[in-house]
């Protein structure tokens, strides 16, 4: 047994012995391949000549789409709802002068009646008089009695100039008769709430059935037939656009453009974005519609800027600092900034030929030795096409 593993522990070493010997071998007749040694002038970057020129530069920006009137439904009454001409549920679509719901209304009704026959009993008892006592009001006093029909709104009184028939109308307390009974007729209007506009219900807050009151929110609704974009543009760029300039919208995810035009421009800073509010109003298409809340991509003309050079926003760095190349170094050079725009920035302050980066350098400094794609010589490549020029990225 002892000699058995005595065996096993023995060539287990000598293997040991044996592979450490071969490894030193292919080892010792491995030749080292050449090293690349690095090239401080082998850094590439784009750059462009710099060259002034007339630029119309546009104002790009998102913007969301919003309705014209948002109005929101509130209780004027109070009792139980009733279902109107459509039924009251959220994105129930609607045409101006539904009746969008009914607080219930039947009693108000029933008194406003009470009232009106009270009043007609009142004007009967005092047609005797007036035709004696002031025959020229007569006729006009006896068309209004025949017009009042209980079941719509009283008709206008007659004309009264003479202070003799005020004080008799007032003595017979006419007057206050009237005056209340069209102060009921205002009550009982608003148990009725009809759509101002065509649209939708955008929230709905209380359902049929339940028992609402004076002040309460019922519902939501908007303007679906009239829709605008609201775009947040940055102060230095809303100087740039006026009311009445053409606007292209465009929807990125559902590949359509529309044409709009400004129509409002805000002269106060939104106090969160520190942007002013651009509306810009869209035509109504049935084919291509527009739905709140979609955000849409909003291209304004602009203006022209003369004696300007636009460049990537991403070349600029400490808000109105580039690198130029200049005599094969970098160089840091401050310009001034004419407009930001989403990608690109629009500059002047640098002498016309200078050859100015035209994309990000990171952890580079100032008099480092660069050369420039398209302009410098490039050098021979070696044979294998996936190595590329290294460049400062």
């Amino acid at each position: 047994m002892k000699k058995r593993q005595f065996i096993i522990v023995g060539s287990l070493v000598l293997l040991f012995v044996i592979g450490f010997a071969l490894m030193q071998f292919l080892a010792a007749q491995r030749e080292d391949l050449p090293r690349r040694t690095p090239d401080a002038g082998d850094r590439w970057v784009k750059a462009e000549s710099v060259s002034y020129a007339t630029i119309k530069s546009k104002v790009i920006n998102m913007g969301r789409v919003v309705s014209t009137e948002e109005v929101e439904v509130i209780a004027e009454a109070t009792g139980k709802i009733e279902p109107g001409s459509v039924d009251l549920k959220k994105s129930e679509r609607f045409r101006k002068g539904d009746t969008l719901l009914v607080i219930y209304k039947d009693e108000v009704e029933l008194a406003l009646k009470a009232q009106k026959s009270h009043f007609l009993t009142t004007v009967a008892n005092l047609l005797p008089d007036i035709k004696i006592d002031f025959p020229d009001k007569y006729d006009a006093f006896l068309a209004f009695f025949n017009s009042i029909n209980i079941d719509r709104d009283f008709p206008v009184l007659p004309d009264i100039q003479s202070e003799k028939m005020k004080i008799f109308l007032a003595s017979r307390n006419v007057l206050n008769e009237y005056y209340s009974i069209k102060q009921a007729e205002k009550q009982l209007e608003r148990h009725t709430i009809t759509a101002p506009f065509a649209g939708t219900f955008a929230e709905v807050h209380q359902q049929v059935g339940a028992f609402t009151g004076m002040g309460v929110r019922i519902a939501s609704i908007i303007r679906t037939d009239a829709l605008e974009v609201e775009v947040l543009v940055d102060q230095d760029q809303a100087p740039f656009i006026r009311v009445g300039d053409p606007v292209t919208l465009h929807s990125d995810k559902r590949h359509l453009d529309w044409n709009g035009t400004v129509v409002r421009v805000s002269d106060f800073v939104d106090l969160n974005t520190q942007a002013r509010s651009i509306f810009v109003r869209v035509p109504l298409d049935r084919q291509a519609p527009l739905y709140r809340n979609e955000y849409l991509i909003a291209e304004f003309g602009g203006m022209t800027i003369p004696d300007a050079m636009e460049i990537p926003r991403n070349a600029v760095f400490n808000s109105d600092v580039v690198f130029t190349v200049e005599e094969g170094r970098l160089k840091k050079r401050q310009v001034e900034i004419v407009k930001f725009n989403v990608e690109t920035v629009v500059f002047r302050g640098l002498p016309e030929g200078v050859f100015v980066v035209v994309q990000p350098l990171i952890n580079v400094a100032e008099n480092t030795p660069v050369k420039i794609l398209g302009v410098d010589s490039v050098p021979e490549q070696p044979q294998d096409t996936n190595q590329s020029i290294p460049q400062i990225s």
